[in-house]
């Protein structure tokens, strides 16, 4: 199966499942992220709005609040294109649609923080693999992102957040593919072998 077809299929699978499903597994994934250092320490977190059925960060954003803990979303960088940059999450922050129809704070009002400077991104994605490879929706927005992550130095934990069934058993990876170090799920959180 190509990767066409595999984000066929598993977007379908994650539209398909019910509101109460959804609400559980985002529930769990919370429930994950509370095993890992890298979250329970960060003290700038960036998160994501679920969209196309995505597993929902809402309650870990919601828990990250209750901390104290500064939360950032991803905005797609008006000035470098394909590129993200990250703005400041809070309840009263004013949002926009972007041009995939993506609710995000608004770049002209918001403070926006480059990735380096992140303690935690978890990242959407569409599918992963044991080894830490990650299949995104097809826009490598996150893989230019984050490119400066191989040079070696500080950088924020990688965390991959999604259903449990996304797991595949190997994809097939690009050199520009940027690796996860961690995956969350509504079933736990693991370290994975990059």
């Amino acid at each position: 199966m190509n990767k066409q077809e595999l984000r066929k299929l598993i977007r379908k699978k994650r539209r398909a499942l019910t509101p109460a499903q959804r609400h559980k597994a985002g529930r769990g994934l919370t429930r994950s992220l509370h095993h890992s250092t890298q979250y329970l320490s960060a003290n700038r977190v960036a998160l994501y709005l679920s969209n196309d059925g995505e597993i929902d960060p809402h309650w870990a954003i919601e828990d990250l609040w209750k901390r104290g803990k500064e939360v950032y979303l991803p905005v797609l960088h008006p000035l470098r294109k394909g590129c993200l940059t990250f703005i400041r999450y809070q309840p009263e922050t004013p949002m926009r649609r972007n041009r995939f129809g993506i609710s995000e704070p608004d770049f002209r009002r918001g403070t926006h923080v480059p990735a380096r400077f992140l303690s935690m991104i978890g990242l959407p994605l569409v599918a992963f693999d044991e080894r830490g490879n990650r299949l995104g929706m097809g826009g490598g927005f996150y893989d230019r992102t984050l490119a400066f992550s191989r040079r070696p130095g500080q950088k924020p934990a990688l965390i991959g957040c999604a259903y449990a069934f996304q797991e595949i058993r190997m994809l097939p990876a690009e050199s520009w593919d940027i690796p996860l170090q961690f995956i969350a799920t509504e079933k736990g959180i693991t370290s994975l072998s990059n």
